[in-house]
């Protein structure tokens, strides 16, 4: 869709789990590009809603509820208003931040589901669930791990193995286990209604390869989602918590957390046009300062022509965002699909991967805390390292540099010595001496350009792009005083100062509004230094945005200097953290169940040595290995690439389970599994014997 055609955005913003806080993975994936967007959208003047809201069903909810051992209302309750007033101190601009335990969510959605039910769009079916005898209850996805079956992580979930990122069903899992018991489920038969997404196929398809301008690491997952051939996907679960079956035949079930989820967006469009903004903070919504005009009906923005959609997610949501709510969408033919569905890549941590269940992140409200009135620096931060288009790191050294070398040495350095100079020359009032010289009208001219050069970057989320030219902005405006030395001529050319000073401001004065949607609170400081009034994205480029005559206000520090004993603090926290971890990792692991002898008999452990290692194309952690056990040769797909390269592992003998079911991994048939042990820090490490042995050797 052009961008001169559309009538009205609607942006939404992945729907964070209030099973914990929000941390830097998710403002760098998610929430600090989509509230870019918005804020140069509503620059641009243009119509557009911005929602988001809690999703607040779903089994990590009830998992993380049974764990600080209060209700799953109460969590949701508690979390919402942790993640809601970080998102509203740390100035991401949501119009409505919605919950989808609200009644009006839980209408829409039941409503949602029935209308797809009355047209026969669901299969109904039973299958085989896994069921929990010592908990007395069926086990959703979530509720059940083992060892993924593509990487061999011990655990996998039983819908996504969050080590190789493969989606998966339960059944797949190597020892499945519940989570409610720690016992090994059993399959009994249960009845859910399936979305029939292979019999959609082709319309999804199309609807995809419509859409090759998206990033190709959101078009890629999907095509590579399309060729394996899409299978139905069950839409109800039998579960107490989440939005009830809206059937008679459906006591105890409820939707499936990624079928109601996304309906999020929608019923908190709805309750953005019916609450009133008066009651708003009573209900938790946090909204825009200054909100604008909206349509006549929520409808608008999900069913009119001439709506731009825009999901804003991480990569992990990708196939969610644009095969199933899409299908979804399709099936109840009343909504508009999503033009864009710009998906970031992950942020690690000091080199590490984000982990809540390790504390292995930075929080949000932490950060508020310790950083006070430092929002802007950590946005710049992490737009400055968005992960847009492969993984990236954050470290506080980092952190620390781009705060002192590029936001106080560059911008806050160039605001503070125009600012400066203005009110010690000429008591702080715009003047103009003589006329432009070609070097303050080249100066003009490539300030007019980077408006476009910005917006051009934003409106294809190019975040990081845009960003640089922003800071180049300031580099204009520090390389011209530098250049013309007003300090110096002051004592012989006053006229020229005064031109010199006049065209460093109205660059500086730019800067006030090409920064509003990266850094707002520095924006509305420049504003308020500047006295500037009423100006929007067009705006920007001019050199006549301050008027001659015109009084600007005291300077205000923009940023400051952050010292080596603050970052240092930040590091130890979170090398205290590593420690913790790895203690409690060195604990010994509790004992299994006993099983008997004949159990253990069966159990086939040889010594074997591994004859041949490769990396297997196109994953990171599987290697395939081939092994004589003495018996044959034979093939084994192991999830170690991660701790061994192929070649130091050829040559090792090792224990082999060899009568584990052959199971197919990404194409290849693997007969087998060998054993390893996982040091404290994590590591695997080879299980062998002490001195050489014939392969073949019974471990007994």
């Amino acid at each position: 869709m052009k961008f001169d055609t559309i009538k009205r955005y609607t942006v939404t913003a992945a729907l964070p789990y209030t099973n914990g806080p929000v941390h830097i993975g998710h403002l760098a994936g998610v929430y600090i590009p989509a509230d870019s967007y918005v804020r140069y959208l509503r620059a641009k003047g243009k119509d557009v809603i911005f929602v988001c809201g809690s999703d607040e069903h779903g089994v990590p909810i009830t998992l993380k509820a049974k764990k600080e051992r209060i209700g799953p209302q109460q969590l949701v309750d508690k979390y919402h208003k942790i993640i809601g007033d970080s998102f509203r101190d740390f100035g991401i601009s949501f119009n409505i931040y919605h919950r989808t335990s609200s009644a009006t969510h839980h209408q829409i959605a039941a409503d949602f589901f029935k209308n797809l039910y009355d047209k026969g769009v669901f299969i109904e079916e039973e299958t085989e669930q896994y069921f929990d005898e010592k908990a007395n209850q069926f086990l959703a996805d979530r509720y059940i791990t083992g060892t993924c079956p593509n990487c061999g992580n011990e655990n996998a979930y039983g819908d996504q193995c969050e080590k190789c990122g493969s989606t998966l069903n339960a059944t797949d899992l190597i020892n499945p286990r519940s989570s409610l018991s720690g016992e090994s489920p059993v399959l009994r038969k249960t009845k859910n209604w399936f979305l029939p997404l292979n019999k959609m196929q082709a319309q999804i398809e199309a609807y995809i390869d419509s859409h090759s301008e998206w990033k190709s690491n959101v078009f890629g997952q999907c095509k590579s989602w399309l060729k394996a051939g899409l299978q139905p996907r069950a839409m109800t679960r039998d579960l107490e918590w989440g939005v009830k079956v809206p059937l008679e035949n459906a006591l105890g079930k409820v939707l499936y957390v990624w079928f109601d989820a996304p309906i999020g967006y929608i019923s908190a469009t709805k309750d953005l046009f019916n609450i009133n903004l008066s009651e708003a903070k009573k209900h938790e919504y946090f909204l825009d300062t200054a909100p604008q005009v909206y349509a006549s009906n929520w409808e608008a923005y999900w069913q009119a022509d001439g709506t731009k959609l825009v999901h804003f997610i991480g990569k992990d949501n990708i196939v969610f965002h644009c095969i199933i709510f899409p299908a979804m969408l399709m099936a109840h033919g009343s909504f508009a699909l999503a033009d864009n569905v710009p998906a970031n890549e992950f942020l690690n941590l000091e080199g590490d991967k984000i982990s809540t269940s390790r504390n292995w992140a930075v929080w949000l409200h932490e950060y508020l805390a310790d950083f006070p009135e430092k929002q802007d620096v950590l946005r710049y931060v992490l737009t400055a390292t968005a992960p847009e288009t492969k993984d990236n790191d954050f470290t506080w050294k980092d952190f620390q540099s781009r705060n002192n070398n590029e936001l106080v040495a560059i911008f806050g350095n160039f605001v503070n010595r125009v600012m400066v100079l203005s009110h010690k020359y000429f008591e702080g009032k715009v003047v103009m001496g003589s006329s432009w010289t070609e070097v303050d009208q080249q100066v003009i001219d490539e300030l007019k350009g980077y408006p476009a050069k910005i917006g051009e970057a934003i409106e294809h989320y190019r975040f990081r792009e845009a960003l640089s030219e922003l800071m180049n902005v300031a580099r204009l405006g520090n390389k011209y005083l530098a250049d013309t030395e007003p300090w110096k001529l002051i004592k012989t050319d006053e006229a020229r100062v005064k031109t010199i000073l006049n065209v460093a401001l109205q660059i500086a004065s730019n800067l006030a509004i090409l920064s509003e949607p990266f850094l707002p609170f520095t924006a509305t400081k420049l504003v308020r230094m500047f006295n500037l009034r009423h100006l929007g994205w067009d705006d920007a480029g001019r050199a006549d945005l301050l008027p001659l005559g015109q009084q600007l206000n005291e300077a205000e520090l923009l940023f400051e200097k952050i010292e080596d004993t603050v970052i240092d603090a930040q590091i130890k926290k979170l090398m205290d953290i590593k420690e913790s971890n790895q203690t409690a990792l060195s604990h010994v692991v509790e004992a299994k169940a006993n099983i008997n002898y004949d159990q253990f008999s069966a159990m086939d452990i040889r010594v074997g040595t591994i004859l041949s290692a490769e990396k297997v194309a196109k994953t990171k952690k599987l290697l395939k290995l081939t092994i004589d056990t003495g018996i044959d040769q034979r093939t084994v797909v192991s999830g170690i690439a991660e701790y061994f390269v192929p070649e130091e592992v050829v040559g090792q003998q090792v224990s082999i389970l060899l009568n584990l079911e052959p199971r197919e991994i990404k194409g290849i048939m693997s007969q087998g599994m060998i054993l390893m042990a996982k040091n404290s820090d994590g590591k695997l490490t080879f299980v062998h014997p002490a001195k050489s042995t014939l392969n073949g050797s019974v471990i007994a």
